[in-house]
């Protein structure tokens, strides 16, 4: 699968290991930076990863920053991207099965290697469930396109 990952300074340290775990699981990883620890503003490096989800590009995308707040909310808005913020495996896991989440935002001054590590894993593992929740994604759908005067 192609996974984006992109990262500002503060996500830096999380982004390298995260990507070799994706490797190793055989992954192809798609970097849309950085590669500095020199400060930079999230936007630049967090919308072209998102944008790279939404077009199918890549199948998936992880963010990272200080504490994925502003990257899931970066992400969030670009058309067609659902990015959830992962504090925990649980939560990473049920935004894939409940929401279709296809970006997953974690902080590195929040998470640990070990437990983002959880979380990527059980985001990856997590399958859409439909049923009942995809009249939930048409009417947050709905809600978008309405916000943005196209309904």
């Amino acid at each position: 699968m192609r996974i984006a990952i992109a990262a500002d300074h503060a996500g830096l340290p999380l982004k390298g290991p995260i990507a070799d775990h994706l490797r190793a699981r055989g992954h192809e990883v798609v970097d849309f930076g950085t590669d500095s620890p020199e400060p930079i503003d999230y936007p630049i490096v967090i919308a072209p990863a998102a944008r790279a989800v939404a077009s199918g590009e890549c199948a998936l995308g992880i963010v990272l920053g200080g504490s994925g707040t502003g990257e899931q909310i970066v992400a969030n808005k670009i058309r067609g991207i659902r990015c959830v913020e992962g504090i925990d495996p649980v939560t990473a896991r049920l935004a894939r099965e409940h929401n279709d989440a296809n970006v997953l935002a974690l902080g590195a001054r929040i998470v640990g290697l070990q437990l983002a590590l959880g979380c990527v894993d059980a985001f990856l593992a997590g399958v859409f469930e439909g049923g009942r929740h995809v009249a939930r994604l048409a009417r947050i759908a709905r809600i978008e396109a309405e916000e943005r005067g196209e309904a």
